[in-house]
Parts: structure tokens; sequence; C-alpha cells
């Protein structure tokens, strides 16, 4: 258990932020939860656009900028989401937490999970807070992102629902399972192949935000199979390179 302190404290914090924001929920006017969402929504897209930013770019030492990546992650998106919409696992996630919602009367429970498990498991902190803490028991970066975490399930609790203290779940098994075979798992999340994993999920996070701001509908969860293109690419590459 020592191996998972920090996610232990980070699904416990999305749990109680999302309470608190059910408590704030009923003095939330619902002509104000609209304007709330689209704050968020910017919120989640500038958090986003960061992320892929920080994960494509980087500065060289005269100053000027280099980029890299850019045809792996069109790639990734593009193959993940035909593998998404073959296997329907943005209706399948739906459905079951539409399921979850119609038998225990959890208004918004559908929406407020599927956004808050999306936000809280892709990106950079989750997979290296859960590697140091498994590797060296370092559960620093995790405490942080616990923080950062609970904030935003309390406001996502007050105004999409219920779903958000049912996110923790996936935080659990996630980020425990990436603690748990830190030591397998070091070696391939790490340098390049982090980076790629990261840009990609980050682009994850900036269609969430959109979709917040209502401009269109994005079945994000359809894009979930990119995350494991950039791994089956650092996989084939050496093959590859090996023919030519």
């Amino acid at each position: 258990m020592k191996k998972m302190t920090g996610t232990l404290v980070n699904a416990a914090a999305i749990a109680a932020g999302g309470c608190v924001g059910l408590l704030l929920k009923k003095g939330v006017k619902g002509s104000h939860q609209d304007s709330i969402n689209k704050a968020l929504g910017v919120a989640v897209l500038v958090l986003g656009l960061n992320g892929v930013i920080s994960s494509m770019f980087t500065v060289n030492a005269d100053g000027t900028l280099a980029s890299s990546g850019e045809l792996l992650l069109i790639i990734s998106l593009v193959l993940g989401t035909l593998a998404g919409e073959a296997l329907r696992i943005d209706d399948r996630l739906n459905g079951l937490s539409g399921l979850v919602e119609r038998r225990l009367h959890l208004s918004g429970f559908a929406q407020s999970f599927v956004n808050g498990a999306l936000i809280y498991c892709v990106g950079a902190m989750a997979i290296i807070g859960a590697l140091n803490d498994g590797l060296r028991g370092d559960a620093s970066v995790l405490y942080i992102k616990s923080l950062l975490d609970g904030i935003s399930s309390v406001v996502l609790g007050a105004t999409l629902g219920p779903g958000v203290i049912f996110a923790a779940l996936p935080v659990l098994v996630y980020q425990g399972a990436i603690s748990l075979l830190a030591g397998a798992l070091e070696p391939f999340l790490a340098g390049e192949l982090l980076g790629q994993i990261c840009g990609v999920g980050y682009c994850l996070v900036l269609c969430i935000g959109i979709n917040f701001l209502g401009m269109t509908k994005i079945k994000t969860a359809n894009m979930l199979p990119a995350l494991l293109v950039p791994v089956l690419w650092s996989f084939l590459q050496p093959l590859f390179s090996g023919a030519a």
C-alpha cells in the first residue's frame, strides 16, 4: 500500500471535493450554471493547450523553438479515433453511466463521471507521479495533483453532478496500477515516449474543454485508444529502422 499512498490521497481528494461540490450545487442558480460551465471550459481548454505545447515544443540553447511529434500526433488521433468508433467506447461508457444514473436516480451522473475521469486520468502528472510513488516512495507530485483535482472536483460537482465523486475510482485503478507496476513500466514510460503520450492526452483534454463550451459535441472517449498508438510505434520503430 505504501506504493499507492499518493494515489489513495488523490482519489480521496476527488471524492471529497465532489461531495463539497454537491453541497454547493444547491446554492448555484440554474442561470449561473451555464456561465460556470463556460468558464470551466475555458480553463480546461487552456490546460490542454498548455500541455500540448509543453509536450511538443522545446527551447534550444540559442532561444529558438523546436517542435517534434506532429505527424505521430495526427496519426495517433486518427487511428485511435477509428478504433474507438469501431469499439463504440463513448456509447458504451455513457450507456453504463446512464444506467447507474437511472438506477440510483442521480441526475447528471453520466456527464460528470465521464468528463471527470478523463480530466483526472489523462496527463503527465498522473503518469510521472504514479511512477515516482511506486519506484521511490515520493508522492509529492501526486499530492500537488490531489490539490488541483480536489479544487476542480468541487467545481465539477457543483455544476455537473455526482458522477465526479465516482471518477475517483478510475483514478485509483489507473494510477494505482502504474505505481504497482512502476519497475516494469519505467524503462518505457520515460523520455520521448512519455512526451508523445502526454501530447495525445492533452489533446483529449482540449476536446473536453470544447465540449464544455458547447461549441460542438466531440466523443472524447472514442479517442482514448489514441494514447496507445505512441506506445505501439515505440515498439515498431526499431523494426522499421532495422529494415532500412
